[in-house]
């Protein structure tokens, strides 16, 4: 098995030192949280009804630099964007879509006032997440937080690295013992509660329980996952061959927050819409309506009194939970074309049943599937903004990574002058999970 290149001793080293500067402690005091992004081959859009996803981590995402900051203040300050973020935290931290009371002093606490300093509201969702969970939190952090160097992390999950990052770094500080299955559940809070998102717990799962070339394999109603292992080399026969792969991540130059895109929430409900009329139909009026509580005999026998729109969501969730179950045999049998073929259709049920992406996406979609080496490719994330994912022979994936960086050029020549050259297509590893160096 391949070693984990990242985070590497220069990064480390990196971290601390700009801790060290911060905090005026000795560099062997600092920690580093390790916070990976994660890409979803197969399972799209289907984690908040429920269903059933494949993910995995990449050996690019979050290194947040810390030290307890020896009082109950948090000091924060970031590689990406500008302004110092100070609070406390033993302030009661109220969900950011709340109206704030003349009384609430949180974003005077702040070197810069509270809009420019919009980045640390996942510091003081970590605070929040804890907080409602009983944990009476009396050490702060001084941290730096920053992603990985030169790429937009759009549709890879960031927001949950960076949510994890803050959970792990002020469970550190102030020793609790907290697991992966409840970190995830905190992270959720941050999510959903604290920032006003509807998704699921795909993102926070696979950052916090992934393994190194491992997929992870989670039912999201149930919480159970397991991890799937690729055969090894010795357990193929003579006439085959377990090819080596890599992912590549194709950045599209589009920008915009989850949070502000009406899209994504708007199909959530949709789905939830159908699977009331669903279940309704066939006489249940007492399940929670998502589509994982909606059998596929009664799917297949009242899909006909739903709406185009519904109609089309309620296809998707059916088919790509269809393409987890293949795609979980595929991986663990080292058939990786098949494994190819199913994303591939996974991306043209995002496009054509749960319509999303846009114009640019659909095109970089497009482009990798002409691109040479690829088995398949999807969007990364919501779709409505940010990259594409693609499976690609290792042999060839720098010859793709090419091809796709020229031809998105030729027809987003605008969105793709904003893209630096060397970070417009990347060529990924697998990654671990979410742990504190």
């Amino acid at each position: 098995m391949a070693e984990l290149c990242w985070p590497s001793d220069t990064e480390l080293n990196e971290m601390r030192e700009k801790v060290f500067e911060m905090a005026n402690v000795s560099k062997e005091e600092v920690r580093v949280v390790v916070s990976p992004y994660r890409i979803c081959p197969l399972g799209a859009h289907i984690d908040h009804q429920g269903g059933t996803v494949l993910a995995m981590t990449i050996d690019k995402g979050i290194l947040l630099g810390f030290t307890p900051s020896g009082s109950d203040e948090c000091v924060l300050r970031s590689g990406q964007f500008q302004g110092e973020v100070k609070f406390r935290v033993d302030e009661i931290q109220q969900p950011w879509q709340t109206p704030k009371t003349k009384h609430d002093n949180s974003a005077e606490n702040s070197s810069k006032p509270r809009e420019q300093c919009n980045w640390g509201r996942y510091a003081r969702g970590a605070v929040y997440a804890l907080q409602s969970r009983g944990h009476n939190l009396s050490k702060g952090i001084i941290g730096y937080i920053r992603g990985s160097e030169g790429l937009d992390s759009s549709g890879l999950s960031s927001s949950a690295a960076v949510g994890v990052a803050y959970l792990l770094a002020l469970e550190h500080a102030n020793d609790l013992e907290i697991s992966p299955t409840e970190n995830i559940e905190y992270d959720r809070l941050i999510e959903n509660e604290y920032l006003g998102l509807k998704n699921g717990i795909m993102d926070q799962s696979a950052i916090l329980l992934s393994f190194h070339g491992c997929l992870m394999c989670m039912n999201c109603k149930t919480k159970e996952y397991k991890l799937i292992h690729r055969p090894k080399v010795q357990e193929y026969k003579e006439s085959e061959q377990l090819k080596a792969t890599k992912m590549l991540l194709a950045l599209s130059g589009l920008k915009q927050a989850l949070t502000a895109n009406p899209g994504y929430n708007k199909r959530v409900a949709e789905c939830k819409e159908a699977a009331r009329i669903l279940l309704e139909a066939s006489g249940d009026y007492k399940a929670e309506p998502i589509l994982s509580n909606v059998a596929p005999e009664v799917y297949e026998a009242h899909k006909c009194k739903l709406e185009p729109d519904l109609a089309k969501r309620a296809e998707h969730y059916f088919s790509e939970n269809m393409r987890v179950m293949k795609g979980i045999e595929a991986w663990e049998t080292g058939s990786l074309e098949d494994f190819g073929i199913l994303i591939a259709a996974s991306g043209r049920s995002s496009i054509q049943n749960y319509e999303c992406g846009s114009e640019p996406l659909i095109q970089l979609y497009e482009i990798l599937l002409r691109a040479p080496g690829v088995l398949g490719a999807r969007f990364s994330g919501a779709g409505f903004r940010g990259c594409c994912i693609a499976l690609v022979e290792e042999a060839l994936a720098t010859e793709a990574a090419s091809f796709v960086s020229r031809e998105y050029l030729k027809v987003q020549p605008e969105l793709a002058s904003h893209i630096s050259r060397d970070t417009a297509v990347l060529v990924c590893g697998s990654g671990d999970c979410a742990r504190v160096i």
